[in-house]
């Protein structure tokens, strides 16, 4: 979805991955600045992995520091996060204009399917068997 405004075009893209929803917002002629849940990224993120997957799809684009990132993100764990930011960001790019094949050849606009199996009846968690007792 683009907005204009008085002054600036925002674009926003939705990201999903197993349980966490990143709402992005991507402000056009920015410094680069990524901002998670009213925190920089520096602080929010302690993994350097972390940091570097919320920002592959600027550097697979060619547009590191074009734009300034604002994204609230819930649910999940941290991975979970960054992998839902980085899918909202490429999402974003795409309405932004930029390119597109690149950043659907790095895989980055494809949500990933993977979720967390569910219990079933008679297990102790989705797979895992009570232990067998011979005697």
């Amino acid at each position: 979805m683009k907005i204009t405004g008085k002054k600036k075009n925002i674009f926003w893209g939705t990201g999903r991955r197993k349980k966490a929803v990143a709402r992005v917002r991507l402000i056009p002629n920015g410094t680069g600045a990524i901002t998670v849940n009213k925190h920089d990224i520096e602080e929010y993120f302690g993994l350097d992995t972390l940091k570097y997957m919320c920002r592959q799809p600027f550097a697979v684009s060619g547009t590191v520091g074009k734009y300034d990132v604002i994204a609230n993100v819930n649910g999940g764990g941290f991975t979970g996060q960054a992998g839902a930011i980085r899918h909202g960001i490429a999402r974003a790019l795409v309405l932004a204009g930029e390119d597109k094949d690149a950043i659907k050849k790095a895989g980055f606009l494809t949500r990933d399917p993977r979720m967390k199996e569910r219990k079933k009846y008679g297990l102790k968690k989705a797979r895992r068997a009570p232990q067998f007792r011979k005697r």
